[in-house]
C-alpha cells in the first residue's frame, strides 16, 4: 500500500555547547539578551518530517512517497533518498529557497535553542494529493500552514484516508482548523504536550476528539504510548533502549511503525509495539536517520520485549 507523506524534507544543524546555558545567561539582563556559544561539536543530519518518517517505513518493508518542497540546496539529500530507493517524484524544487533547515544547539543539560528556517517548505501548497494517484493512505504532518489544509482538503476528495499528525504545527492552526482536520481523518497521532495544546485550542477532552476518528494516538516518552479506540485505551508499554543518546526523530521513528503495522492489518495492541520498538531503536543513535536495524535485529528485539514473534 503506497503512502503519500505530505510534510517537510530539512536539514538539521546540531551544535553542542560543552557547559550549560544557565552559566552563561544573567536573569537580570534578559531582556537585552546578548549571547555567543562556543560550540566545537557540529554535524549536520537530514531531516524533516516527511524524511523521517519515510525512512522508517521503509526500513520495515512499507511503500513511502514523500511530498515536499524544497530549495537550491537540496542536492546532496536527493543523492541519498536516491541511493535508499526513496522516489523523489513528489518533491519540488522551488528555484531562489533554501530547504528547510533547523539550527540546534544542546548544552550539557540537553537544554535546547533551536532556530527554525522553512525556507521552501512555506510554498507546500504547491504540491498537490492529485499528482499521487497510486497513493492509498496519507500522512499530514508538520508542513507549511497553506499546504497542510490543502492537502488535507484534497485527501478528503479524493477519498484517501489519513493520518493527522500536526506536531510542531499546531501552534499555528486553530481549534476549527483543527477540528476540520480531524474531520477528514482517519487517526491522529501527538505526543502528550501536543495532546494538551489540541485540548486547549478545541475545547474538547482527549477522548472526545479521539471520538472524532478511528483513534488517536499519544506518545509519551519513556511512559509509552496510548492508543484511544472505541471509547477504550489500549495502553502500549515503552522498550527499553540500549542507550539514550538523541531523542530527534524518535516520533518520526514511531510513526514508521504505526504505519506499517496499519498497512499490514495488524491489531493496535501489535501496531503499538512495533511503533515502540522503533522509536527506542531511534534514540540510541545520533539524527533521524541514522539507524538501520534489519528484520532479523527488529525481530529478535521484538520478541525480547513483548514475548512473541514480530514477522
Amino acid at each position: 500500500m503506497q503512502t503519500l507523506i505530505c510534510g517537510s524534507l530539512a536539514y538539521d544543524t546540531i551544535m553542542v555547547f560543552p557547559d550549560r546555558f544557565k552559566n552563561h545567561i544573567l536573569p537580570e539582563k534578559i531582556h537585552m539578551l546578548s549571547v555567543a556559544f562556543l560550540v566545537p561539536e557540529l554535524r549536520r543530519e537530514w531531516g524533516g518530517t516527511a524524511g523521517n518518517i519515510a525512512y522508517n517505513l521503509k526500513l520495515l518493508g512499507g511503500d513511502p512517497l514523500i511530498m515536499a518542497t524544497v530549495g537550491d540546496d537540496f542536492g546532496p539529500y536527493r543523492s541519498r533518498l536516491d541511493q535508499l530507493g526513496l522516489s523523489c517524484a513528489c518533491v519540488r524544487e522551488v528555484a531562489g529557497s533554501y530547504t528547510a533547515q533547523a539550527f540546534i544547539t544542546t548544552d550539557l543539560d540537553d537544554n535546547q535553542i533551536t532556530a527554525f528556517h522553512p525556507g521552501a517548505m512555506n510554498f507546500s501548497h504547491f504540491n498537490s494529493v492529485e499528482d499521487a494517484p497510486g497513493a492509498r493512505f496519507g500522512v499530514i504532518a508538520p508542513d507549511g500552514r497553506e499546504g497542510m489544509l490543502q492537502h488535507a482538503r484534497e485527501f478528503a476528495a479524493a477519498g484517501v484516508p489519513y493520518l493527522f499528525d500536526p506536531g510542531q504545527g499546531l501552534p499555528m492552526l486553530t481549534g476549527e482548523e483543527i477540528l476540520a482536520f480531524l474531520a477528514g481523518a482517519r487517526f491522529f497521532a501527538v505526543n502528550d504536550y501536543e495532546a494538551q495544546l489540541m485540548t486547549d485550542k478545541t475545547g474538547l477532552s482527549l477522548e472526545q476528539l479521539a471520538n472524532q476518528v478511528e483513534a488517536g494516538i499519544v506518545t509519551r516518552g519513556a511512559a509509552g504510548s496510548s492508543i484511544l479506540i472505541g471509547g477504550g485505551t489500549v495502553h502500549i508499554p515503552a522498550v527499553k533502549p540500549d542507550a539514550v543518546v538523541d531523542p530527534t526523530g524518535c516520533g518520526d521513528a514511531y510513526r514508521g511503525g504505526l504505519l506499517y503495522g496499519l498497512s499490514q492489518g495488524w491489531s493496535w495492541e501489535r501496531t503499538g509495539q512495533l511503533a515502540s520498538l522503533m522509536g527506542a531503536i531511534k534514540i540510541a543513535s545520533r539524527g533521524g536517520q541514522n539507524h538501520a536495524p534489519d528484520r532479523e535485529e527488529l525481530s529478535r528485539r521484538y520478541r525480547a520485549a513483548f514475548g512473541e514473534d514480530l514477522f
